[in-house]
């Protein structure tokens, strides 16, 4: 696995003498796939097998079956309750092993889960939600006989009109295994470290407090991994992160809350936040029943309270005090690479030229599909320029001032699948910033109860330390590496079909991607 973690040596020649006397050794973790089960007795499933009092339990089921359905423990007489949400359905029927008509007694049922008529939304459909259970149990990419239509949403618009115009056999023959997956965060040539990660995406920004500590750090264990990064958020930087911190972002957005010096030289990306695009315009809010001692403390707020980041950065109207905020940190931390991140106005192509100007390394831009659980239902969708417009926009205006091949541009605001991860970098961006599918990879059944502290009832988006005991970070890290395990077998699968050898082949090529409302194509 590449590292881009600096030398101790070269350490010393940047950093102050008290960060590197608090440093800590950096953790390792081993990106191997592992199965990752549901934390859950009785996993939701698209299918439910259901088995009646008939069943002699003879074994002829477990016999067939070769995808683990049915289970007898060792020792036992009896089969346990068949495990639905690996049942493909109605696809086995045709197979030899279908379990239901080889039954001696009939005592096997399939039926259709009624679970899967309000699970999810039009973006996040059911079938979207369980493929990715299902990737992060297994690390590997669902097949198609479990009938997953997990390419795209439902939600009639964005990403979700837009398909791939694949050729009928690759126009190029290349190894797979040649495929170059990786993206450079630096492209300034500043003398700033050469920044390079495995995958083209890393996780956004969420704060603890907005989310728990057993979350913030399974994610942060999984970019070790995967050789990328996690973003704090503008909730503070825990003490645990310590052992993580060559895969940090930090975050410095408009209330400061929990910003020091010391925790900004210990990265090597800070990330100024401007706005995000659930709620352009309105700063950062966490309730305050999220407002525990442990997230006040980390804040440095009152207890109990409601917190809220005022908009914008009131230091910031120009390009030359962006400037200035983008120097303090330069000054402070001298390896660090700068990262801005912004919503998407109906200038945000102006306002992408002016960070580059300013000095940034990364633009990330966030549109209007971007999550958050405490923004304003008003505010949500319906502000910001969704991010399939903003990419584009933006990409064209840096190639227009011949600044494109000199920054790195990141998008984020509804990224769901590797097919979003695509269509962006196809649309002008060089990678992505995750975060809803992250969490539902930890289990998130989209709620929407995100902002209360209480609220998330599988202890994900929670402060309550007893529904946060409900994940361990082991399981949790296991289950992000294997989803990033099968989006990247999914990506390379993608490339391998245009004759690309890399990722970077792919931005920009908007020739190969067709809007269904707008084309007579063939969809593939």
């Amino acid at each position: 696995m590449a590292s881009f973690s600096a030398k101790e040596s070269d350490l010393r020649e940047i950093l102050p003498a008290k960060t590197l006397e608090t440093r800590v050794p950096q953790a390792q973790v081993d990106r191997t796939i592992a199965s990752a089960p549901s934390r859950y007795r009785n996993e939701i499933s698209k299918y439910i097998l259901r088995r009646n009092h008939d069943c002699i339990h003879c074994g002829k089921c477990a016999q067939l079956c070769p995808y683990g359905v049915h289970v007898r423990k060792e020792g036992y007489k009896y089969f346990c309750e068949p495990k639905s949400h690996l049942c493909i359905g109605p696809a086995c029927e045709k197979s030899k092993h279908f379990c239901v008509a080889a039954c001696p007694q009939n005592a096997l049922q399939i039926v259709e889960n009624p679970m899967m008529e309000i699970l999810g939304d039009y973006r996040w459909t059911a079938d979207l939600i369980l493929a990715t259970w299902r990737m992060a149990e297994t690390g590997e990419v669902p097949p198609a006989e479990c009938g997953f239509d997990y390419e795209c949403g439902n939600s009639g618009g964005g990403f979700d009109k837009l398909r791939f115009k694949f050729p009928s056999k690759p126009p190029v023959k290349v190894a797979k295994d040649e495929i170059d997956t990786s993206i450079e965060l630096n492209r300034r040539g500043d003398g700033r470290p050469q920044i390079r990660i495995d995958v083209p995406w890393y996780g956004g920004g969420m704060s603890f407090g907005s989310v728990s500590n057993v979350t913030q750090l399974s994610k942060a264990r999984s970019a070790v991994a995967w050789n990328t990064f996690t973003c704090t958020g503008e909730g503070g930087y825990m003490e645990r992160m310590r052992p993580y911190d060559d895969h940090v972002i930090t975050q410095v957005a408009t209330g400061l809350f929990g910003v020091r010096e010391e925790t900004i030289q210990r990265v090597p990306i800070v990330e100024f936040k401007y706005a995000q695009g659930a709620k352009p315009g309105l700063g950062g809010h966490l309730l305050g029943d999220k407002n525990t001692p442990a997230v006040a403390k980390m804040r440095e707020a009152v207890l109990g309270i409601s917190l809220f980041s005022p908009f914008p950065f009131h230091s910031v109207y120009s390009i030359e005090d962006h400037m200035k905020h983008l120097d303090w940190i330069k000054h402070v931390n001298r390896r660090a690479l700068l990262s801005t991140k912004v919503s998407t106005p109906n200038d945000v192509d102006m306002v992408a030229v002016g960070s580059y100007a300013a000095g940034t390394h990364i633009i990330h831009i966030d549109g209007g599909y971007g999550g958050t659980g405490a923004a304003p239902d008003i505010a949500k969708k319906n502000i910001a320029m969704p991010i399939e417009y903003a990419i584009g926009r933006v990409h064209k205006f840096l190639v227009a001032e011949g600044a494109r091949d000199k920054v790195t541009l990141i998008a984020s605001g509804g990224i769901r699948t590797v097919y979003d991860v695509a269509k962006a970098i196809a649309l002008g961006a060089d990678g992505v910033v995750i975060g809803t599918a992250e969490m539902v990879a930890l289990g998130c059944v989209r709620c929407s109860r995100c902002e209360s502290g209480r609220g998330c009832p599988r202890g994900i988006a929670t402060t309550d330390a007893e529904l946060s005991g409900k994940m361990t970070i082991e399981w949790g890290t296991q289950r992000i590496i294997n989803l990033y395990n099968a989006w990247r077998s999914q990506l390379v699968d993608l490339l391998w079909r245009f004759g690309m050898r890399s990722v970077a082949e792919l931005r920009g090529r908007t020739d190969l991607l067709m809007h269904l409302d707008y084309t007579n194509d063939v969809e593939r």
